[in-house]
């Protein structure tokens, strides 16, 4: 028969109420009462059942992932990241995967809030850095943490997980710089993204406070895939003065620049060098490695999820936490011949 939570408190000698506050985590609960209740919990082999708990609890223990974005890479280590902050505090999971350029987003979300038992929302860019959504859901009193791209957070709208891209962009053109590169180029990412922006401010900064000058015509909209990487990198490419170098927005793009460049003959790095962004698994998969950007997305979405149920719980002090992305240097990058 399956074990109950009636069984954990009779092994344990304590109340079911006791058995409740431990497996919560919640606070003032004596350290002997824990390991007691504990002790009973791994005896038992007990599962708390957080459907039961959410239907005879006036409060959720269910997390939702709001995310639309095309990189599978990132949805998986936000998701680990998530639901790793969520076991360890006995909450449970929901992902919602969404259009944020549908008309009706805010309309969708906020319905989901209403009809949905939960402790709260992890909110991912786009959605998490569009004013209208989040005014929707503040409207409805909605719990949120949001995971942003930014040097500083500019408004009050709660709970924020800060990732500074522009230093991280910073970073990894200085490195170019120093290898010697002084003909730069930049192959973007979707612009509904602020790390977009953030990353060409960086690759900018790092052009200009070095006396060298942007060449616009080598800075190239495009979207964060593989496929958009191969069509900037053979514009760049295709040009009669071309860039020694590139700088990608993500490591997707980078991986695509590079497909490009090894199918037109160049040899990476000795005829170009390329460097990506957030230190993906395409990164690593790639001939050569890339040199890249290691953004802890795993991490992030741990600490925002922490947050969160700290925030639920009344436990939470830290309202904010930033991330500063380093470079991780591989293979794709050398001095220009």
């Amino acid at each position: 028969m399956k074990v109950t939570i009636n069984d954990v408190a009779k092994y344990a000698g304590v109340s079911i109420k006791t058995v409740s506050r431990v497996t919560n985590k919640e606070p003032s609960v004596k350290q002997t009462t824990i390991d007691k209740v504990n002790q009973a919990i791994s005896a038992l082999n007990y599962q708390p059942n957080v459907a039961a708990r959410n239907l005879a609890s006036t409060s959720s223990y269910v997390i939702c992932f709001i995310y639309d974005n095309p990189n599978a890479y990132y949805i998986i280590d936000m998701q680990n990241g998530i639901l790793s902050a969520c076991k360890d505090r006995g909450f449970e999971l929901l992902i919602h995967p969404c259009n944020a350029k549908s008309p009706t987003i805010c309309e969708e979300l906020t319905t989901m809030v209403k009809h949905s038992r939960l402790a709260g929302l992890v909110l991912t860019p786009p959605m998490s850095e569009d004013p209208n959504i989040l005014a929707a859901l503040d409207k409805i009193n909605a719990n949120y943490v949001r995971i942003i791209a930014g040097e500083q957070i500019n408004d009050h709208k709660g709970l924020t997980v800060l990732v500074n891209d522009k230093h991280g962009a910073v970073e990894i053109t200085q490195h170019l710089i120093n290898l010697g590169h002084q003909h730069i180029g930049f192959l973007s990412g979707d612009h509904q993204h602020a790390s977009t922006k953030e990353r060409l401010h960086g690759f900018k900064q790092a052009i200009e406070s070095n006396d060298l000058t942007v060449n616009e015509d080598w800075v190239l909209d495009g979207r964060y895939s593989f496929e958009s990487g191969v069509e900037g990198a053979n514009k760049l490419i295709a040009m009669k003065n071309r860039p020694s170098a590139i700088v990608a927005c993500n490591d997707e793009i980078a991986a695509g620049a590079l497909f490009a460049a090894r199918l037109a003959g160049l040899d990476i790095p000795k005829d170009l060098s390329i460097v990506g962004f957030e230190d993906s698994p395409f990164s690593r998969q790639t001939w050569p490695k890339l040199t890249t950007v290691h953004q802890p997305n795993i991490e992030i979405a741990q600490i925002a999820t922490q947050l969160l149920i700290d925030k639920r719980k009344d436990q939470g002090k830290e309202t904010f936490k930033v991330f500063t992305p380093t470079p991780v240097i591989r293979d794709s990058a050398s001095s220009p011949q």
